[in-house]
């Protein structure tokens, strides 16, 4: 930073005891004095004459000057000073850098958007995509708490100490230094509170998951406990809907102040308990009475036809732990449909929410020069969870999950799912908008590999900040992420020389198409994603050099970078695992709609 900026600039019309030689330079300095110093760290190539000291006015206006030339300087200076303060805060009044609104979906498949080839209706996101940019290769880490670590640092989970950050500095805590404002609502799934890490406002809970009507007890408002009300504006409760209620708020706030802001929007949906209100779930009646196998396949037709992915990389088929749709019977399709049409309720209900907020942004005039930024923190999730299915899924003691059979179709057209690095497990829809600042043609896709890490690369870009050594007690590890605004700019970035992936006993290594993958200790498996993103043609027999270099930088960076030890370095199997993840629970006790009609 500037010498410059450090200075303390003083309105000296506000108390002429500033001008009087008697008073000492330790004095405690009058409330009603002016300190301009914020307008300077933004402008630090401001005159040196601007930015003098009390103790230099002093001496500047009396030493050996005669009364009469007293004071002239002193109404010179005071000219001087006012037109620099009217100067100087109509600058900071215009601060040019751009607001940042990062949105993070939770369990939301890479097809799960209509814009990434979803039969659900997300009009506003889809608007944005339209209207913006939209990555097909970008990566998250598989993982709901790992996915955050990296968002939030620009580090590879383990690298930032995981859950803890205790080698990470947070985004918040970087824009923070760089004069932005910082918020946070929805999800935190850390350690401690997001102002505990440079968030200056936060509302949401900081549990991995909570009931969607009711909340749990880790509920917090701005570091304090937050009891989760029957209604909020005047509606019941239901925690999408709050989240963006007080990013609204939040919003309102920083536009008050002459500060960008950093808004990072984490919503819980479509998580489960897969819970919904009963007029967005209704609207869905009837659409997945067809089955995962037909939504697959409608959705792959529709990425492809949409330029999203190429016609070459194949669909991939439906796993043997997954049945046939027809194969089931009409009380299993039934129940199978009906905790689909929950699920896209929740993302249409995000979509929603989406909305309200781009349309405030608009009210408030700042949505131009907003950056936009909409991705997931997984892939769609396989856990069977199912209790209460004989509850109505708006019905707050309900807890609803779907399982692998619908994961398979939500991360079309990939293989595997969340906690795998497989790219049905990493591979994130993500839309670019910032009205000002891209440069893509409007609804372009881009096939340049981007990550979670780059995000705080990115935001250092855009805010002129600094990454910071050391923040607090915490030693801070060396900067993962590389920033996307060359891709924004419609260039093509330096890419990654390599990109490393991690979540228990599931392993990957991305080196340009050559991707190196082992799920649940299995054999290490190779792909050439330039011919083969689905992972549909193991090579790893024709090229086994390559599997070992890659297998050896993996375990590298896992020891070295990541600090991993004990069984998660263990090495891998030399054969492929059977995975089985579905898992049905005891049948309604009705069939078709059960939940909407009775």
């Amino acid at each position: 930073m500037s010498r410059y900026s450090r200075a303390k600039v003083y309105n000296v019309t506000r108390d002429r005891s500033l001008l009087d030689p008697a008073v000492s330079r330790n004095a405690r300095r009058p409330a009603n004095i002016t300190k301009c110093h914020h307008t300077f760290e933004r402008f630090p190539d401001m005159p040196e004459l601007l930015t003098t000291t009390v103790a230099d006015l002093r001496l500047i206006l009396f030493r050996d000057r005669p009364a009469p030339l007293r004071m002239l300087c002193v109404v010179t200076l005071v000219v001087t000073f006012l037109q620099v303060s009217s100067t100087a805060g109509d600058a900071a009044a215009s601060d040019e850098r751009p607001n940042i609104v990062l949105i993070m979906a939770d369990d939301l498949g890479f097809s799960d958007l209509g814009c990434y080839g979803s039969e659900i209706e997300t009009p506003n996101l889809d608007a944005l995509a339209a209207q913006g940019l939209r990555f097909s290769q970008f990566y998250n880490t598989a993982k709901c708490h790992s996915s955050r670590v990296s968002l939030l640092t620009g580090l590879y989970c383990d690298q930032a100490g995981g859950a803890s950050l205790r080698r990470g500095a947070t985004i918040a805590e970087v824009m923070s230094r760089a004069g932005y404002s910082t918020a946070m609502v929805g999800k935190w799934h850390l350690a401690k509170q997001p102002t505990d890490f440079g968030f200056e406002k936060y509302w949401g809970h900081l549990s991995g998951a909570t009931n969607f009507f009711t909340g749990d007890n880790s509920f917090r408002l701005n570091g304090e406990s937050w009891t989760v009300p029957k209604t909020l504006n005047g509606r019941p409760f239901y925690t999408t809907h709050a989240i963006t209620d007080f990013a609204i708020e939040f919003v309102d706030q920083a536009t008050a102040s002459d500060k960008p802001f950093l808004l990072y929007m984490a919503f819980n949906a479509p998580h489960y308990p897969l819970q919904a209100p009963k007029k967005d779930i209704e609207k869905y009646d009837g659409r997945y009475d067809a089955g995962w196998d037909a939504l697959r396949k409608s959705r792959h037709q529709k990425q492809v036809d949409s330029g999203l992915l190429p016609r070459k990389w194949k669909l991939s088929p439906r796993p043997d732990h997954i049945p046939a749709w027809k194969s089931l019977t009409d009380e299993e399709r039934a129940w199978e449909a009906d905790r689909m049409e929950v699920f896209a309720a929740m993302v249409d209900v995000v979509d929603q929410n989406v909305g309200r907020l781009v349309k405030h942004l608009k009210d408030k005039g700042v949505y131009e020069n907003t950056l936009i930024l909409f991705c997931s923190d997984n892939g769609a999730c396989p856990f069977e969870r199912t209790r209460g299915k004989e509850l109505k899924p708006w019905d707050p003691e309900s807890y609803w999950t779907y399982d692998a059979s619908w994961a398979h179709a939500g991360n079309t057209p990939f293989r595997l799912y969340k906690q795998n690095q497989h790219e049905g497990g990493i591979s994130s829809p993500m839309i670019v908008h910032w009205p000002n600042g891209l440069k893509t043609k409007a609804g372009s896709v881009t096939d340049q590999p981007g990550h979670l890490i780059d995000f705080m690369a990115t935001f250092i870009d855009l805010a002129g900040a600094d990454y910071p050594s050391k923040v607090g007690d915490r030693k801070i590890d060396p900067l993962q992420g590389k920033s996307l605004l060359p891709v924004f700019r419609g260039e093509t970035r330096e890419p990654h020389e390599q990109l490393y992936f991690h979540f228990s006993t599931d392993r990957a290594l991305r080196r340009g198409p050559w991707k190196l993958v082992s799920a649940k200790l299995g054999k290490w498996e190779l792909y050439n994603l330039d011919e083969d993103r689905t992972e549909l043609n193991d090579i790893s027999k024709q090229h086994p050099e390559r599997v070992a270099t890659m297998s050896a930088e993996w375990f590298r960076v896992a020891k070295d970078v990541e600090r991993l030890g004990g069984r998660q370095l263990v090495p891998v199997g030399d054969k492929v695992k059977k995975l089985n993840f579905r898992k049905t629970p005891e049948q309604p006790a009705s069939g078709k709609n059960r939940a909407k009609r009775n």
